[in-house]
């Protein structure tokens, strides 16, 4: 089974790198400085859990999609309007999405 991370932010990031650390074939779709420095040094999560480092595929393709089973969206959730006709071009059909999306103001529920 194959994931992708789209959005590997801080949530995104440690979800793929958890992924990879319980042996999943997975990839993590993310930009500019902060996918730089996960291509250069994987990623170190430092949790209460325990802290761990994985060095799961990082890149800036969104054609990785194409492929995947599981695609989990950790993007915010304002991102989602200009990046959501990617997702349904490029998404197999039955491929199972998981969003986490974050970036809610916190005015939206007031």
């Amino acid at each position: 089974m194959k994931f992708v991370v789209v959005g590997a932010g801080a949530i995104g990031a440690y979800v793929g790198a958890a992924l990879a650390r319980g042996g999943a074939d997975i990839t993590l779709v993310a930009r500019g400085d902060h996918l730089r420095a996960m291509r250069a040094h994987g990623v170190h999560v430092v949790s209460e859990r325990g802290d761990f480092e994985a060095q799961p595929p990082a890149t800036d393709d969104w054609s990785v999609i194409e492929d995947a089973d599981v695609v989990f969206l950790g993007l915010k959730a304002y991102s989602l309007p200009t990046v959501a006709h990617l997702l349904g071009t490029l998404m197999n059909p039955g491929a199972t999405v998981i969003a986490s999306q974050n970036g809610i103001p916190w005015l939206y529920f007031e």
